[in-house]
């Protein structure tokens, strides 16, 4: 099967709180790209979830009209919806959405169950997500049993379990720090081209935005044109801070080498050691002996009073 594309065509969604009349989308037009991973972003009810759930058949619009691979998919019956999300989409979920009693394996059986697999194809199917997600020696855990990386890669093998040609993801790296969600979000994408599906998501989450095909901006329910996003506009103009992860492809530099950026993504020049003033020619201090002030030896100044790391040296 392949990737799936995705065309909106003027769709608003109303909704009736008492006597108020709520316009959660306005007139929205937007067409998705066989295996494009586009990123819808905008501020809390801008209308992005409402966008995400009617492309996906869980809600229908007021009024417009939604297409996967050009056939019209707002006006089918409940019944057909519900097929057509078992065969063709799968959802990732921001708090990872795992049931706490089934292992790993079990909860990516479980859309395969649903489907009506028998049991040998679930579970080679199951194992195969698991073994593209890199997760094989964690089937038997339960989810308390794994981080919250992890867990959110058992929820992706979940997703891709059924060979889905669309995936919706609401928020799939909110419970992850920096470093682990670009692990996530690369895992995502370089499987979308591998496994051919197409990825819509919602995000705050500027490493998304950054690293996604393509980025959507929705203000009070209403798509704004390229570049005349509020939103969009800020991230990008915003310094990014040190602590975030590293975008894939950045220069590699002596410091990221070591360890610390890898780590936590930062540029660690700003925690390199103070340069130490020049030693006079003869060597000394100026004391005429070769160790510093106070006789300790060298190598073990070096190691105390040079470093901004470096321990309180104990009272003797």
């Amino acid at each position: 099967m392949t990737a799936a594309s995705i065309e909106v065509r003027g769709v608003t969604r109303l909704f009736k709180l008492g006597s108020e009349d709520v316009q959660a989308l306005q007139g929205i037009d937007i067409s998705v790209e066989p295996r494009q991973f586009v990123a819808l972003i905008g501020r809390s009810g801008s209308g992005k979830t409402t966008l995400l759930n009617i492309i996906a058949g869980l809600d229908r619009p007021t009024t417009g009209e939604v297409y996967l691979d050009g056939n019209r998919i707002d006006n089918l019956s409940e019944r057909d919806l519900t097929k057509l999300r078992r065969r063709d989409m799968g959802f990732i979920f921001q708090s990872f959405g795992l049931l706490p009693l089934l292992s790993a394996q079990e909860n990516v059986e479980l859309p395969l169950r649903i489907a009506g697999f028998g049991h040998g194809d679930r579970t080679r199917m199951a194992r195969s997500a698991l073994d593209l997600v890199g997760l094989t020696r964690r089937a038997n855990h339960r989810p308390y049993e794994l981080s919250g990386g992890e867990q959110q890669r058992v929820a992706i093998a979940r997703a891709i379990a059924t060979g889905p040609r669309l995936i919706l993801a609401d928020e799939p790296t909110g419970e992850l720090d920096s470093t682990t969600a670009r692990i996530v979000f690369n895992l995502l994408r370089a499987l979308s081209r591998e496994q051919d599906f197409t990825v819509v998501t919602c995000t705050h989450d500027r490493l998304v935005m950054d690293m996604a095909d393509r980025v959507e901006e929705l203000v009070d329910g209403r798509l704004v044109a390229p570049g005349e996003g509020e939103l969009w506009k800020r991230v990008r103009e915003t310094a990014r801070s040190p602590f975030e992860a590293a975008f894939v492809g950045a220069p590699q530099t002596e410091e990221s080498a070591s360890g610390l950026s890898s780590l936590v993504g930062a540029d660690t020049t700003a925690f390199a050691k103070p340069e130490r003033p020049a030693a006079p020619e003869n060597g000394t201090n100026g004391t005429g002996s070769g160790q510093p002030e106070g006789g300790a030896p060298a190598d073990e100044a070096d190691s105390t009073a040079s470093s901004p790391w470096a321990r309180p040296q104990q009272r003797s």
